[in-house]
């Protein structure tokens, strides 16, 4: 494969790395939209392998807009999608047939007869011969031109699962526990979501003539640089790609970030070594020497291609000063701000004290995951926190958890005959264990959360006047993958930034998938603290930014690291703890909340043994904070 620079010289298959997904999902349907055309103008057919997931869905969109706006027609188009989840019929709102309909082909001219998903309810007895009828399907209608992926966090293409051969052709698969619980917010639950599924093979992938993969968000950088430029392997079916001769990959900068191009870019040529790309560099360098920053030698860089980096200060030791110095400078006791101190050298300014500091949340409990024990901190320090809740949250309350609740309550009041637990109750029991929530079932599952959030926020000292619960409407009309916040969402938070008027604002969701709840309200408060870009409070507003568990801030990205206590530690997991109705996602009872809570902990812990292993000071654990500017 030729490079096209010394950048890219360890990937092994051609990866694009546009600025967000909207940016590549232009390019790729552009791409899509001139082989439609090319084919029509010569009387053919075109043939799309199609997927599924949150991944797709701004580039359907696009491609939407191209036919309704350009007039993009789809007349001469046939296609064949990767996969199905086994035991779901075509209505069930989870089926990959409906999500195609209501994201793509029921908005553009498709014949319906040239639309091919596989049959969820075919019988398991009959699934091989009716997956070996579906190749030649594909085969009849000439192969695959152009084929569309995304990629799972296991690193799969299709359903096709680690144990996948390169050689495997549409099947029914048994899915992992991974992209289970990856599913389960979509299933209410991981014990409703389908345990197997009908995917194209791995093979059937390859046959297609061009395959383009896309992929968003932090989450998926791992594995994107391990498919690309790790080593062939069937726990990671999507680096079968490296040996298709006409394969891209298009991902945005969040999902690039483990490149090796971007994470360690001295490693494949010169660099313009910026302040924030030498604190990256001489933190990795310690942590793979396996010393301390100021005991690094000379020789240390030179033997790992980082002499550029000494050469302008004839020694190591003036540069390892500078890294610690820069790097203690990010560690504050005082998220909000030390009074009366010189903050010279502070993240935070010391004025004005008390500080009003609003924590917004895209649902309950993202702010305990994400910064519980700096909230305990500016509690504790007499800061004036407000906690803002976008969303109720009702989503993630199983019916499990509702039926309980709706019947405790019932036992309280039992002659009231028209109360919303009785109702709520009633509906319950009339509703099928897939149909979607009615909006009494999701004010009580609402009212859940509500309950759950004030008990928790009161192991933190944070009474209920600091609460605000806006409950945005986008949230409590959509679906998960298919949210879209609307002006109204955007001035409910507007009359909150300007009635808070806050001195600090904490936020998250800057680098999840786009159709990701937590990414769905970053951009809606981003056009809401644009709308307030004239108002004075602004000019002396600083906003941090945190992140939820599955990810933590690299030491070059932080900006401020709040060591927390053992004992603040403990405070925030039995906050944590509080949210129990999220105990009944996963068939083991409280396993779920039990990973959530222990996932916190460890990032947390592993942030404040890298400080330590630093060679900086020790400290039980360390939430960690970007500047936005």
């Amino acid at each position: 494969m030729k490079q096209n620079s010394q950048y890219e010289q360890l990937e092994k298959i051609p990866t694009r790395i546009a600025r967000d997904a909207n940016e590549a999902c232009r390019e790729v349907a552009q791409e899509i939209a001139a082989l439609i055309r090319s084919k029509s103008d010569s009387n053919q057919k075109v043939v799309l392998g199609l997927a599924t997931g949150s991944t797709p869905v701004p580039l359907y969109r696009e491609l939407i807009r191209l036919h309704q706006e350009d007039g993009l027609s789809f007349k001469n188009v046939i296609t064949f999608n990767l996969d199905e989840y086994h035991g779901l019929s075509q209505k069930h709102p989870e089926s990959y047939w409906r999500f195609m309909h209501e994201q793509l082909f029921d908005h553009i001219d498709i014949p319906s007869g040239q639309v091919n998903v596989p049959d969820g309810k075919v019988a398991t007895s009959e699934a091989f011969e009716y997956c070996a009828t579906y190749e030649e399907k594909i085969e009849a209608a000439g192969g695959i031109d152009l084929q569309v992926l995304g990629i799972g966090r296991t690193g799969h293409i299709g359903f096709n699962e680690p144990g996948s051969p390169p050689d495997s052709l549409t099947r029914m698969i048994a899915l992992d526990s991974l992209t289970i619980r990856d599913a389960a917010a979509d299933f209410q639950g991981e014990r409703n979501v389908p345990r197997h599924a009908i995917t194209m093979g791995v093979g059937t992938i390859l046959a297609a003539k061009r395959v383009v993969l896309i992929a968003w968000g932090q989450n998926k950088s791992d594995v994107i640089a391990e498919a690309v430029e790790g080593p062939e392997t069937e726990s990671i079916s999507a680096s079968f790609l490296q040996r298709h001769s006409n394969a891209t990959f298009f991902v945005d900068q969040s999902a690039a970030s483990r490149l090796t191009r971007i994470d360690r870019p001295w490693l494949v040529g010169p660099v313009d070594w910026k302040p924030s790309l030498i604190r990256k560099a001489v933190s990795w360098l310690s942590l793979k020497q396996g010393k301390p920053i100021l005991k690094l030698l000379d020789e240390d860089y030179t033997e790992n291609g980082m002499s550029d980096l000494i050469t302008p200060r004839s020694t190591s030791y003036h540069l390892n000063i500078e890294v610690f110095n820069d790097i203690q400078r990010t560690i504050t006791g005082w998220p909000g701000g030390k009074p009366n101190a010189d903050d010279s050298q502070r993240p935070e300014r010391a004025n004005p004290h008390p500080k009003r500091a609003l924590i917004i949340s895209p649902e309950p409990d993202n702010d305990l995951l994400g910064m519980g024990g700096t909230l305990k901190r500016l509690m504790d320090q007499r800061h004036d926190p407000r906690i803002a809740y976008l969303t109720s949250g009702s989503l993630m309350v199983p019916d499990s958890e509702a039926k309980a609740m709706a019947e405790f309550a019932q036992e309280l009041q039992p002659e009231a005959d028209e109360s919303l637990p009785r109702s709520t109750l009633r509906q319950l029991e009339e509703k099928s264990e897939f149909d979607l929530d009615s909006a009494e079932i999701r004010d009580f599952k609402g009212h859940i959360r509500r309950v759950e959030t004030r008990s928790a926020l009161r192991r933190l000292d944070v009474q209920p006047k600091r609460i605000h619960f806006l409950d945005l409407a986008f949230y409590q009309k959509g679906r998960p993958r298919q949210f879209r916040f609307e002006e109204a969402d955007v001035s409910a938070v507007v009359e909150l930034l300007r009635e808070v008027q806050p001195h600090q604002i904490y936020l998250t969701g800057i680098e999840a998938d786009p159709s990701a709840l937590p990414a769905i309200c970053f951009a809606l408060v981003n056009q809401a603290i644009e709308r307030c870009s004239g108002d004075d409070w602004l000019e002396d507003c600083r906003i941090w930014l945190y992140r939820l568990p599955e990810r933590s801030w690299e030491i070059e990205e932080i900006d401020m690291a709040v060591p927390i206590s053992p004992k603040e530690l403990t405070d925030k997991i039995q906050a944590i703890y509080h949210h129990k109705s999220q105990r009944s996602q996963s068939p083991g009872g409280d396993v779920s909340l039990r990973e959530h809570w222990q996932q916190t902990e460890k990032n947390t812990q592993d942030l404040a043994a890298q400080y330590d292993h630093l060679g900086l000071a020790e400290y039980e654990a360390i939430e960690a904070f970007q500047r936005w500017r």
